[in-house]
Protein backbone atom coordinates (compact mmCIF):
# COMPACT_ATOMS: atom_id res chain seq x y z
CA UNK A 1 0.00 0.00 0.00
CA UNK A 2 3.13 2.17 -0.24
CA UNK A 3 2.45 3.27 -3.84
CA UNK A 4 0.07 6.01 -5.01
CA UNK A 5 -0.89 5.88 -8.91
CA UNK A 6 -0.13 8.20 -10.29
CA UNK A 7 -3.65 9.67 -11.44
CA UNK A 8 -6.99 9.04 -9.43
CA UNK A 9 -10.55 8.74 -9.75
CA UNK A 10 -13.03 10.18 -7.50
CA UNK A 11 -15.98 8.97 -6.13
CA UNK A 12 -19.44 10.79 -6.15
CA UNK A 13 -20.78 9.78 -3.45
CA UNK A 14 -21.14 11.04 0.30
CA UNK A 15 -18.76 8.70 2.48
CA UNK A 16 -18.93 9.98 6.31
CA UNK A 17 -21.30 7.90 7.65
CA UNK A 18 -21.41 5.09 5.01
CA UNK A 19 -19.22 2.85 7.72
CA UNK A 20 -21.66 3.51 10.51
CA UNK A 21 -24.75 2.24 8.20
CA UNK A 22 -23.37 0.55 5.23
CA UNK A 23 -27.52 -0.13 4.21
CA UNK A 24 -27.70 3.38 3.87
CA UNK A 25 -25.36 4.01 0.68
CA UNK A 26 -27.24 5.08 -2.38
CA UNK A 27 -26.63 3.21 -5.20
CA UNK A 28 -25.38 4.91 -8.26
CA UNK A 29 -27.56 6.63 -10.96
CA UNK A 30 -27.32 5.02 -14.58
CA UNK A 31 -24.60 5.37 -16.36
CA UNK A 32 -26.51 5.85 -19.46
CA UNK A 33 -25.38 9.12 -21.64
CA UNK A 34 -27.54 11.98 -22.01
CA UNK A 35 -28.61 12.69 -25.23
CA UNK A 36 -27.36 16.56 -26.81
CA UNK A 37 -28.01 15.76 -30.24
CA UNK A 38 -29.41 18.48 -32.02
CA UNK A 39 -33.15 17.89 -32.84
CA UNK A 40 -33.10 17.44 -36.99
CA UNK A 41 -34.97 19.69 -38.94
CA UNK A 42 -37.53 18.89 -40.98
CA UNK A 43 -37.28 21.40 -43.59
CA UNK A 44 -35.95 20.23 -46.82
CA UNK A 45 -32.01 21.49 -47.33
CA UNK A 46 -31.63 23.60 -50.38
CA UNK A 47 -29.20 22.27 -52.49
CA UNK A 48 -26.14 24.42 -54.45
CA UNK A 49 -26.90 24.20 -58.53
CA UNK A 50 -24.37 22.03 -59.88
CA UNK A 51 -23.33 22.47 -63.63
CA UNK A 52 -23.43 18.40 -65.08
CA UNK A 53 -20.04 19.29 -66.97
CA UNK A 54 -18.29 19.86 -63.89
CA UNK A 55 -16.29 17.19 -62.59
CA UNK A 56 -15.85 17.43 -58.52
CA UNK A 57 -12.56 17.05 -56.80
CA UNK A 58 -12.20 14.41 -54.87
CA UNK A 59 -11.07 15.13 -51.20
CA UNK A 60 -8.80 12.51 -50.80
CA UNK A 61 -6.40 10.95 -53.99
CA UNK A 62 -5.42 7.45 -53.14
CA UNK A 63 -2.68 5.76 -55.25
CA UNK A 64 -3.46 2.18 -55.61
CA UNK A 65 -0.20 1.09 -57.27
CA UNK A 66 3.42 2.29 -56.03
CA UNK A 67 4.40 2.40 -59.62
CA UNK A 68 5.74 6.17 -60.97
CA UNK A 69 4.15 5.62 -64.06
CA UNK A 70 0.59 5.10 -62.63
CA UNK A 71 1.28 7.90 -60.29
CA UNK A 72 1.55 10.15 -63.52
CA UNK A 73 -1.01 9.00 -65.77
CA UNK A 74 -3.54 9.66 -62.31
CA UNK A 75 -2.11 13.08 -61.97
CA UNK A 76 -2.65 13.47 -65.41
CA UNK A 77 -5.96 12.67 -65.58
CA UNK A 78 -6.78 14.60 -62.54
CA UNK A 79 -5.80 17.88 -63.77
CA UNK A 80 -7.54 17.73 -67.18
CA UNK A 81 -10.82 16.56 -65.55
CA UNK A 82 -10.94 18.95 -62.92
CA UNK A 83 -8.78 21.87 -63.92
CA UNK A 84 -11.72 24.28 -63.42
CA UNK A 85 -11.97 23.46 -60.04
CA UNK A 86 -8.53 22.76 -58.65
CA UNK A 87 -8.02 24.61 -54.96
CA UNK A 88 -5.36 27.42 -55.49
CA UNK A 89 -2.80 26.60 -52.50
CA UNK A 90 -1.00 24.14 -52.37
CA UNK A 91 -2.71 21.69 -49.91
CA UNK A 92 -4.07 20.00 -52.43
CA UNK A 93 -0.78 19.06 -53.72
CA UNK A 94 0.97 18.63 -50.83
CA UNK A 95 -1.43 15.82 -49.69
CA UNK A 96 -1.29 13.85 -53.32
CA UNK A 97 2.31 14.18 -53.25
CA UNK A 98 2.32 12.88 -48.90
CA UNK A 99 -0.13 9.90 -50.32
CA UNK A 100 2.22 8.55 -53.14
CA UNK A 101 5.53 8.83 -51.11
CA UNK A 102 3.84 6.64 -48.28
CA UNK A 103 4.33 3.71 -50.35
CA UNK A 104 7.38 5.26 -53.28
CA UNK A 105 10.59 5.18 -53.02
CA UNK A 106 12.54 8.91 -52.54
CA UNK A 107 13.70 9.34 -55.84
CA UNK A 108 10.06 8.41 -57.60
CA UNK A 109 8.35 10.94 -55.19
CA UNK A 110 11.21 13.38 -56.79
CA UNK A 111 10.06 12.72 -60.31
CA UNK A 112 6.55 12.80 -58.70
CA UNK A 113 7.20 16.14 -57.60
CA UNK A 114 9.00 17.41 -60.87
CA UNK A 115 6.14 15.88 -63.02
CA UNK A 116 3.36 17.74 -61.22
CA UNK A 117 5.19 21.21 -61.59
CA UNK A 118 5.55 20.57 -65.28
CA UNK A 119 2.05 19.25 -65.86
CA UNK A 120 0.37 21.80 -63.87
CA UNK A 121 2.54 25.25 -63.85
CA UNK A 122 0.32 27.10 -61.29
CA UNK A 123 1.71 25.05 -58.75
CA UNK A 124 4.87 26.13 -56.89
CA UNK A 125 6.25 23.76 -54.15
CA UNK A 126 6.90 25.42 -50.78
CA UNK A 127 8.42 24.50 -47.86
CA UNK A 128 5.67 22.38 -46.71
CA UNK A 129 6.21 20.31 -49.99
CA UNK A 130 9.53 19.81 -49.41
CA UNK A 131 9.08 18.80 -45.72
CA UNK A 132 7.06 15.85 -47.16
CA UNK A 133 10.11 14.42 -49.36
CA UNK A 134 12.43 15.31 -46.06
CA UNK A 135 10.30 13.24 -43.57
CA UNK A 136 10.21 10.79 -46.09
CA UNK A 137 13.99 10.77 -46.40
CA UNK A 138 14.50 10.38 -42.96
CA UNK A 139 12.24 6.81 -43.04
CA UNK A 140 14.60 5.72 -45.82
CA UNK A 141 15.81 2.15 -46.02
CA UNK A 142 19.73 3.78 -46.46
CA UNK A 143 20.43 3.84 -42.57
CA UNK A 144 23.23 6.96 -43.57
CA UNK A 145 22.19 10.59 -43.85
CA UNK A 146 22.37 10.56 -48.06
CA UNK A 147 18.72 10.61 -48.59
CA UNK A 148 18.49 13.06 -46.30
CA UNK A 149 21.17 15.44 -47.77
CA UNK A 150 19.62 15.44 -50.92
CA UNK A 151 16.39 16.46 -49.72
CA UNK A 152 18.09 19.31 -48.16
CA UNK A 153 20.02 20.11 -50.89
CA UNK A 154 16.97 20.37 -53.22
CA UNK A 155 15.51 22.48 -50.52
CA UNK A 156 18.27 25.04 -51.19
CA UNK A 157 18.60 25.04 -54.41
CA UNK A 158 14.74 25.78 -54.72
CA UNK A 159 15.17 28.80 -52.30
CA UNK A 160 14.10 26.90 -49.52
CA UNK A 161 17.05 26.60 -47.10
CA UNK A 162 16.48 24.44 -43.80
CA UNK A 163 15.39 26.22 -41.06
CA UNK A 164 14.60 25.52 -37.44
CA UNK A 165 11.38 23.49 -38.54
CA UNK A 166 12.94 21.36 -41.05
CA UNK A 167 15.37 20.04 -37.96
CA UNK A 168 12.90 19.65 -35.70
CA UNK A 169 10.67 17.39 -37.98
CA UNK A 170 13.97 15.75 -39.21
CA UNK A 171 14.74 14.89 -35.30
CA UNK A 172 11.93 13.80 -34.69
CA UNK A 173 11.25 11.30 -37.60
CA UNK A 174 15.01 9.88 -36.78
CA UNK A 175 14.36 9.49 -33.21
CA UNK A 176 10.89 7.87 -33.81
CA UNK A 177 12.23 5.51 -35.88
CA UNK A 178 15.26 5.12 -33.22
CA UNK A 179 17.93 6.46 -35.09
CA UNK A 180 19.72 8.66 -32.29
CA UNK A 181 23.08 8.49 -33.53
CA UNK A 182 21.85 9.97 -37.33
CA UNK A 183 19.41 12.91 -35.51
CA UNK A 184 23.05 13.98 -33.42
CA UNK A 185 24.87 13.63 -36.47
CA UNK A 186 22.26 15.68 -38.27
CA UNK A 187 21.84 18.62 -35.65
CA UNK A 188 25.30 18.87 -35.37
CA UNK A 189 25.68 19.10 -39.93
CA UNK A 190 22.87 22.44 -39.57
CA UNK A 191 24.60 23.91 -36.16
CA UNK A 192 27.69 24.20 -38.72
CA UNK A 193 25.69 25.95 -41.32
CA UNK A 194 24.13 28.35 -39.31
CA UNK A 195 20.76 26.02 -38.73
CA UNK A 196 21.09 25.38 -35.37
CA UNK A 197 18.04 23.77 -33.61
CA UNK A 198 15.95 25.81 -31.10
CA UNK A 199 15.01 25.08 -27.71
CA UNK A 200 12.40 22.82 -28.44
CA UNK A 201 14.36 21.04 -30.37
CA UNK A 202 17.19 20.49 -28.46
CA UNK A 203 15.37 19.54 -25.24
CA UNK A 204 12.98 16.83 -27.06
CA UNK A 205 16.67 15.42 -28.24
CA UNK A 206 18.15 15.41 -24.25
CA UNK A 207 14.57 14.17 -23.01
CA UNK A 208 14.41 11.34 -25.94
CA UNK A 209 18.19 10.20 -25.05
CA UNK A 210 17.44 10.21 -21.57
CA UNK A 211 14.41 7.76 -22.27
CA UNK A 212 16.22 5.35 -24.87
CA UNK A 213 20.29 5.89 -24.41
CA UNK A 214 22.80 5.51 -21.49
CA UNK A 215 23.02 8.83 -19.82
CA UNK A 216 26.78 8.94 -21.09
CA UNK A 217 25.10 9.47 -24.55
CA UNK A 218 23.08 12.50 -23.59
CA UNK A 219 25.73 14.42 -21.54
CA UNK A 220 28.00 13.78 -24.33
CA UNK A 221 25.61 15.63 -27.06
CA UNK A 222 25.16 18.48 -24.32
CA UNK A 223 28.95 18.80 -24.18
CA UNK A 224 29.41 18.41 -27.78
CA UNK A 225 26.57 21.37 -28.64
CA UNK A 226 28.20 23.35 -25.65
CA UNK A 227 31.51 23.72 -27.14
CA UNK A 228 30.90 23.23 -30.89
CA UNK A 229 28.45 25.24 -31.25
CA UNK A 230 28.06 27.73 -27.85
CA UNK A 231 24.47 25.82 -27.52
CA UNK A 232 23.87 25.66 -23.55
CA UNK A 233 21.16 24.10 -21.60
CA UNK A 234 18.33 26.14 -20.31
CA UNK A 235 16.44 25.25 -17.47
CA UNK A 236 14.08 22.99 -19.13
CA UNK A 237 17.40 20.96 -20.18
CA UNK A 238 18.72 20.73 -16.57
CA UNK A 239 15.09 19.49 -15.37
CA UNK A 240 14.79 16.71 -17.85
CA UNK A 241 18.20 15.88 -16.65
CA UNK A 242 17.21 16.15 -12.50
CA UNK A 243 13.87 14.28 -13.40
CA UNK A 244 16.05 11.68 -15.56
CA UNK A 245 18.47 11.13 -12.22
CA UNK A 246 16.41 10.67 -9.96
CA UNK A 247 14.04 8.19 -11.81
CA UNK A 248 17.45 6.50 -11.57
CA UNK A 249 17.47 6.61 -8.03
CA UNK A 250 20.63 8.75 -8.30
CA UNK A 251 20.55 11.68 -5.85
CA UNK A 252 23.84 12.54 -5.45
CA UNK A 253 23.67 13.49 -8.93
CA UNK A 254 20.71 15.28 -9.01
CA UNK A 255 22.17 17.35 -5.95
CA UNK A 256 24.94 18.30 -8.24
CA UNK A 257 23.29 19.24 -11.22
CA UNK A 258 21.01 21.31 -8.46
CA UNK A 259 24.09 23.12 -7.79
CA UNK A 260 25.20 23.27 -11.73
CA UNK A 261 21.80 24.71 -12.16
CA UNK A 262 22.38 27.47 -10.30
CA UNK A 263 25.67 28.07 -11.22
CA UNK A 264 24.82 28.65 -14.66
CA UNK A 265 22.19 31.41 -13.47
CA UNK A 266 19.33 29.70 -13.48
CA UNK A 267 16.85 29.48 -10.21
CA UNK A 268 15.40 26.15 -9.76
CA UNK A 269 11.61 26.31 -9.75
CA UNK A 270 9.02 24.49 -7.72
CA UNK A 271 8.99 21.89 -10.75
CA UNK A 272 12.80 21.05 -9.67
CA UNK A 273 12.31 20.89 -6.22
CA UNK A 274 9.25 18.36 -6.56
CA UNK A 275 11.62 16.20 -8.57
CA UNK A 276 13.82 15.64 -6.18
CA UNK A 277 11.54 15.07 -3.29
CA UNK A 278 9.60 12.49 -5.53
CA UNK A 279 13.01 10.89 -5.90
CA UNK A 280 13.84 10.72 -2.19
CA UNK A 281 10.27 9.21 -1.74
CA UNK A 282 11.49 6.38 -4.62
CA UNK A 283 14.53 5.83 -2.27
CA UNK A 284 12.13 5.13 0.70
CA UNK A 285 13.80 7.96 2.02
CA UNK A 286 10.77 10.45 2.47
CA UNK A 287 12.19 11.94 6.03
CA UNK A 288 14.69 13.94 3.37
CA UNK A 289 12.03 15.74 1.72
CA UNK A 290 11.61 17.99 4.73
CA UNK A 291 15.02 19.05 4.16
CA UNK A 292 14.28 19.66 0.24
CA UNK A 293 11.51 22.13 1.71
CA UNK A 294 13.30 24.01 3.49
CA UNK A 295 16.24 24.59 0.82
CA UNK A 296 12.80 26.22 -1.17
CA UNK A 297 11.99 28.69 1.60
CA UNK A 298 15.35 29.40 1.80
CA UNK A 299 16.25 30.26 -2.20
CA UNK A 300 12.39 31.95 -2.16
CA UNK A 301 10.76 29.57 -4.17
CA UNK A 302 7.22 28.80 -3.34
CA UNK A 303 5.57 25.55 -2.46
CA UNK A 304 2.65 24.49 -4.74
CA UNK A 305 -0.32 21.94 -4.26
CA UNK A 306 2.41 18.85 -5.35
CA UNK A 307 4.65 20.24 -3.18
CA UNK A 308 2.78 19.45 -0.13
CA UNK A 309 1.34 16.41 -1.79
CA UNK A 310 5.15 15.17 -1.76
CA UNK A 311 5.66 15.68 1.97
CA UNK A 312 2.94 15.06 3.22
CA UNK A 313 3.50 11.46 1.08
CA UNK A 314 7.24 11.51 2.35
CA UNK A 315 6.74 11.82 5.72
CA UNK A 316 3.93 9.70 5.81
CA UNK A 317 6.03 6.66 4.43
CA UNK A 318 9.00 7.57 6.76
CA UNK A 319 6.63 6.86 9.74
CA UNK A 320 6.50 11.01 10.59
CA UNK A 321 3.06 10.99 10.68
CA UNK A 322 2.70 13.72 13.33
CA UNK A 323 4.83 16.03 10.90
CA UNK A 324 2.37 15.19 7.81
CA UNK A 325 -0.50 16.01 10.14
CA UNK A 326 0.73 19.71 10.95
CA UNK A 327 1.96 19.92 6.75
CA UNK A 328 -1.66 19.21 6.06
CA UNK A 329 -2.42 22.16 8.58
CA UNK A 330 0.16 24.45 6.75
CA UNK A 331 -0.94 23.61 3.52
CA UNK A 332 -4.57 25.01 4.47
CA UNK A 333 -3.36 28.12 5.92
CA UNK A 334 -1.52 28.68 2.72
CA UNK A 335 -4.15 28.38 0.47
CA UNK A 336 -3.75 25.31 -0.72
CA UNK A 337 -6.82 22.44 -0.93
CA UNK A 338 -5.82 19.05 0.27
CA UNK A 339 -7.10 16.53 -2.09
CA UNK A 340 -7.50 12.52 -2.33
CA UNK A 341 -3.70 12.18 -2.76
CA UNK A 342 -3.29 14.48 0.05
CA UNK A 343 -5.61 12.43 2.24
CA UNK A 344 -4.76 8.76 0.97
CA UNK A 345 -0.87 9.27 1.96
CA UNK A 346 -1.83 10.48 4.88
CA UNK A 347 -4.01 7.55 6.11
CA UNK A 348 -1.72 5.21 4.22
CA UNK A 349 1.04 6.65 7.28
CA UNK A 350 -1.78 6.42 10.03
CA UNK A 351 -2.58 2.81 9.25
CA UNK A 352 1.16 1.85 9.15
CA UNK A 353 0.97 3.14 12.89
CA UNK A 354 -1.82 0.97 13.54
CA UNK A 355 -4.39 3.28 13.57
CA UNK A 356 -7.30 2.74 11.37
CA UNK A 357 -9.72 4.83 13.61
CA UNK A 358 -8.03 7.24 13.08
CA UNK A 359 -8.65 7.03 9.34
CA UNK A 360 -12.04 6.70 9.98
CA UNK A 361 -12.07 9.99 11.81
CA UNK A 362 -9.94 11.60 9.12
CA UNK A 363 -12.24 10.27 6.55
CA UNK A 364 -15.24 12.16 7.68
CA UNK A 365 -13.35 15.39 8.00
CA UNK A 366 -12.18 14.40 4.68
CA UNK A 367 -15.61 14.54 3.21
CA UNK A 368 -16.92 17.42 5.65
CA UNK A 369 -14.27 19.54 4.02
CA UNK A 370 -15.97 18.67 -0.05
CA UNK A 371 -12.72 16.12 -0.73
CA UNK A 372 -14.67 13.04 -2.28
CA UNK A 373 -12.47 9.96 -1.88
CA UNK A 374 -11.82 7.64 -3.99
CA UNK A 375 -11.11 3.86 -4.58
CA UNK A 376 -7.19 4.16 -3.64
CA UNK A 377 -9.01 6.15 -0.51
CA UNK A 378 -11.01 3.06 0.38
CA UNK A 379 -8.04 0.39 -0.65
CA UNK A 380 -5.91 1.99 1.94
CA UNK A 381 -8.62 2.15 4.69
CA UNK A 382 -9.64 -1.28 3.88
CA UNK A 383 -5.85 -2.56 4.04
CA UNK A 384 -5.45 -1.05 7.47
CA UNK A 385 -8.69 -2.30 9.35
CA UNK A 386 -8.12 -5.59 8.22
CA UNK A 387 -4.14 -5.86 9.46
CA UNK A 388 -6.05 -4.12 12.56
CA UNK A 389 -8.19 -7.22 12.95
CA UNK A 390 -11.64 -4.74 12.74
CA UNK A 391 -12.89 -7.35 9.93
CA UNK A 392 -16.78 -6.23 10.61
CA UNK A 393 -15.79 -2.38 9.86
CA UNK A 394 -14.03 -4.05 6.67
CA UNK A 395 -16.94 -5.73 5.76
CA UNK A 396 -19.11 -2.38 5.87
CA UNK A 397 -16.39 -0.90 3.89
CA UNK A 398 -15.96 -3.27 1.04
CA UNK A 399 -19.66 -3.15 0.77
CA UNK A 400 -19.86 0.50 -0.09
CA UNK A 401 -16.76 -0.40 -2.38
CA UNK A 402 -18.96 -3.21 -3.92
CA UNK A 403 -21.84 -1.00 -4.21
CA UNK A 404 -19.90 1.87 -6.04
CA UNK A 405 -18.39 -0.45 -8.59
CA UNK A 406 -14.64 0.27 -7.62
CA UNK A 407 -12.20 -2.06 -7.38
CA UNK A 408 -9.80 -3.82 -5.19
CA UNK A 409 -5.87 -3.38 -4.94
CA UNK A 410 -3.56 -6.52 -4.52
CA UNK A 411 -2.48 -5.64 -1.63
CA UNK A 412 -5.86 -4.85 -0.25
CA UNK A 413 -7.18 -8.11 -1.84
CA UNK A 414 -4.94 -10.27 -0.02
CA UNK A 415 -5.08 -8.56 3.17
CA UNK A 416 -8.92 -8.98 3.22
CA UNK A 417 -9.07 -12.70 2.02
CA UNK A 418 -6.78 -13.50 4.57
CA UNK A 419 -8.44 -11.73 7.58
CA UNK A 420 -11.76 -13.62 6.33
CA UNK A 421 -9.91 -17.16 6.20
CA UNK A 422 -8.73 -16.31 9.72
CA UNK A 423 -12.22 -15.78 11.21
CA UNK A 424 -13.21 -18.33 9.52
CA UNK A 425 -15.33 -16.34 6.96
CA UNK A 426 -14.01 -19.27 4.35
CA UNK A 427 -17.50 -18.89 1.97
CA UNK A 428 -17.43 -15.04 1.99
CA UNK A 429 -13.91 -14.96 1.03
CA UNK A 430 -14.61 -17.08 -2.25
CA UNK A 431 -17.69 -13.93 -2.50
CA UNK A 432 -14.90 -11.27 -2.58
CA UNK A 433 -12.82 -13.56 -5.02
CA UNK A 434 -15.83 -14.09 -7.28
CA UNK A 435 -16.06 -9.64 -6.87
CA UNK A 436 -12.38 -9.24 -7.63
CA UNK A 437 -13.00 -11.69 -10.90
CA UNK A 438 -16.26 -9.57 -12.35
CA UNK A 439 -14.76 -5.85 -11.40
CA UNK A 440 -11.77 -7.13 -13.39
CA UNK A 441 -9.72 -5.37 -9.81
CA UNK A 442 -7.51 -8.36 -10.98
CA UNK A 443 -6.57 -10.82 -13.36
CA UNK A 444 -7.58 -13.75 -13.30
CA UNK A 445 -4.62 -15.64 -12.39
CA UNK A 446 -3.90 -13.23 -9.77
CA UNK A 447 -6.89 -13.37 -8.11
CA UNK A 448 -6.98 -17.37 -8.18
CA UNK A 449 -3.33 -17.56 -6.85
CA UNK A 450 -3.91 -15.47 -3.92
CA UNK A 451 -6.88 -16.91 -2.85
CA UNK A 452 -5.28 -20.76 -3.19
CA UNK A 453 -2.04 -19.14 -1.20
CA UNK A 454 -4.62 -17.86 1.42
CA UNK A 455 -6.44 -21.40 1.29
CA UNK A 456 -3.47 -23.50 1.92
CA UNK A 457 -2.17 -21.21 4.69
CA UNK A 458 -5.52 -21.30 6.05
CA UNK A 459 -5.97 -26.08 6.07
CA UNK A 460 -2.66 -25.07 7.52
CA UNK A 461 -3.37 -22.88 10.67
CA UNK A 462 -6.40 -25.37 11.45
CA UNK A 463 -3.95 -28.13 11.60
CA UNK A 464 -1.52 -26.52 13.75
CA UNK A 465 -4.54 -24.93 15.94
CA UNK A 466 -4.40 -21.15 14.98
CA UNK A 467 -7.51 -20.78 13.70
CA UNK A 468 -11.02 -22.24 14.39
Amino acid sequence: MGKLPPSLRSANFAVNTLIKNPSSVPHPPPTSKPHYYPKKSHSPKKRQPTSNTEPQLPSIVAFDSTTLSDAKTLFNSLISNTRNNIPSDNKFYNAILQSFSTNSTLQDSIFFLNHMIKIHPPFSPDRFTYHVLLIQSCKSVDLSLTPVHQVLNLMTSNGFPPNKFSTDIAVRTLCSLSREEQAIELVKELSSKDSPPDTYTYNFIVRHLCKNRPLSTMNNFIKEMREGFDIKPDLVTYTIMIDNVCNSKNLREATQLLGVLSEEGYKPDSYVYNTIMKGYCMLSQGGEVLGVYKKMQEEGVKPDLVTYNTLVYGLSQSGRVKDAKQFLNVMMEEGHIPDAVTYTSLMNGMCREGDPLGVVALLEKMEARGCAPNSCTYNTLLHGLCKARLLDKGMELYDVMKQNCMKLETGSYGTFLRALCRNGRVAEAYEVFDYAIESKSLTDVAAYTTLESTLKWHKKAIEQGLVV
